[in-house]
């Protein structure tokens, strides 16, 4: 495939509509719409979505922020369908770092479910404002990109 802007429909009805390289890959901005109902929108690295995005599930979850090979990491914020949020660190897929959980009623529990967090669970309580800033900031810039991604016409 010559580098530019392509649609494609895989074999397992996945869609990709955006930016390739020369080598084949999806690179640049571009939406990928699984065929389960999920959406991901935003920027991709020699196939994987990495760098800034949103990924739309079909329950109506979302995770707007930073990816790495295809995983959350870095700053970004998850919000489940439930309105429950986390706003923070990503390393490897997982929540992991500082950050804060936020419930649908607008607590974040008690105890106070902030601080640093290691593997998905509260290791050490404490104010997080830089992270949760940095988090807020990366799902914006993940709005931006995706915004852009889904404006990609050939």
């Amino acid at each position: 495939m010559t580098e530019g802007y392509h649609e494609v429909t895989y074999a397992d009805d996945d869609k990709y509509k955006g930016l390739w390289n020369g080598d084949g890959k999806r690179h640049g901005l571009g939406v990928l719409k699984f065929a389960d109902g999920s959406k991901y929108a935003g920027q991709f690295s020699n196939g994987m979505n990495s760098g800034l995005g949103v990924l739309e599930f079909p329950d109506r979850s979302k995770y707007e922020g930073s990816f790495s090979d295809g995983k959350y990491d870095g700053y970004g914020v998850f919000t489940k369908s439930d309105g429950m949020k986390y706003e923070g660190e990503f390393r490897d897929g997982k929540i992991n770092g500082a950050g804060k959980i936020t419930f649908h009623d607008g607590s974040s529990g008690r105890p106070r479910q902030e601080g640093t967090f290691q593997d998905r669970k509260l290791v050490t309580g404490g104010k997080q404002t830089a992270a949760i800033n940095q988090a807020q900031e990366a799902a914006r810039d993940a709005q931006e990109q995706a915004s852009k991604a889904e404006a990609l016409k050939a």
